[in-house]
């Protein structure tokens, strides 16, 4: 009896040890949690941290406690609360900020959050797809996989089959991204943002107008982004170019000519070049050109699409941006002389021109 009682007590003191020790337990990981945890990382302003694809929990745990921002016995309880909380599987590549004042917990939230560090590339409105490449491989932060840069392998590279030249199928806009982007995504990206406006804008046409195809629309669309810079003329140049797309008139526009020219055009237009060979001279060739000439904006798209009512047939830069409309070729004639060759037009002109009290642009001047 006496030695059962012995056991017993033994096996009470035994029973005391362990709870003690796991009260210490629990004690220690309340203090690891509370203390090494949600304590403030040692680094006091904020840092930057790359994640590489395919990095596991424990190979980021080394190497933060390699670059002192955790301590051993705090990388282990790291790992040990990520997979407690099921997170090891959460943790997303990329770039990351990290605040000054992070605690190894909230360093586990951002990294599971996927809120990478974005980078911006802005693609502006009227550039051409040449410029447009020329941006995206300049980007710092952009990885570039395409090896090859005319137009054909480009499409190809982002699998987008199409029988006509690239040019204009990019929507110009402010784009975010995460560091390592690729080219081709970020191409495919822009196609697709194209793709979408586009079908908008065809879905939101006026009735009869002189356009067969959504990709004509485009078309017409760049050409009255080159033409203008002034929103509310979008609508009254884009009426200019239906009107007489409607009268089998040619378009006119310098714009084509300037793209039919190339690297060739060094910044004046001379009466040769209006007499170039090419698909692209609208004064030469009565239609739209065979492709767009530009990143048309979205403005420009919906102009395209609902043009201004009117009679006007004509315009000409006033030389402050803006442009003189004109119903006649009379009238026309009259505005290029007061607004452009001014008084280097002969003075036989300028007389003729006088003679017309009905042309509002020599009562303008």
């Amino acid at each position: 009896m006496m030695l059962n009682a012995r056991l017993r007590k033994i096996f009470s003191i035994f029973l005391l040890l362990i709870f003690i020790f796991l009260l210490l337990a629990c004690a220690g990981a309340y203090w690891l949690y509370t203390y090494r945890l949600t304590a403030p990382l040692p680094t006091s302003e904020d840092w930057q941290y790359t994640i590489p694809t395919g990095t596991s929990l424990n190979t980021i745990a080394e190497d933060l406690n390699r670059q002192g921002q955790l301590d051993t016995l705090t990388a282990f309880a790291w790992v040990y609360l990520a997979r407690l909380e099921k997170k090891a599987q959460q943790i997303k590549a990329g770039e990351y900020a990290i605040p000054a004042g992070t605690s190894p917990q909230g360093l586990l939230t951002i990294f599971t959050s996927g809120k990478t560090i974005q980078y911006s590339l802005t693609i502006p409105e009227g550039i051409n797809f040449r410029e447009l490449i020329i941006a995206v491989q300049a980007h710092p932060k952009i990885k570039h996989t395409l090896k090859n840069l005319d137009a054909a392998s480009v499409m190809q590279a982002i699998g987008i089959k199409h029988e006509q030249y690239p040019e204009g199928l990019f929507y110009p806009d402010t784009y975010n991204f995460p560091a390592n982007t690729t080219d081709v995504a970020f191409l495919q990206r822009a196609y697709q943002l194209m793709a979408t406006e586009l079908e908008t804008a065809w879905q939101q046409r006026v009735d009869n107008l002189p356009l067969k195809t959504p990709y004509e629309a485009l078309t017409l669309a760049s050409i009255v982004e080159k033409e203008t810079g002034v929103a509310s003329e979008r609508a009254q140049i884009a009426g200019v170019f239906i009107r007489r797309l409607q009268k089998g008139m040619r378009l006119q526009t310098d714009p084509t000519v300037i793209y039919a020219l190339g690297e060739a055009y060094d910044g004046n237009i001379r009466s040769k070049d209006l007499e170039v060979d090419s698909p692209y001279n609208t004064y030469r060739y009565t239609g739209l050109p065979p492709t767009p000439i530009a990143l048309p904006s979205k403005a420009a798209l919906q102009a395209a699409v609902n043009p201004d009512k009117g009679d006007s047939l004509y315009f000409v830069a006033k030389g402050d941006g803006s442009h003189y409309f004109s119903a006649t070729q009379t009238e026309h004639s009259c505005a290029v002389i007061q607004y452009q060759l001014k008084d280097k037009a002969p003075a036989k002109y300028r007389q003729w021109c006088g003679q017309y009290p009905s042309c509002s642009a020599c009562r303008a001047n």
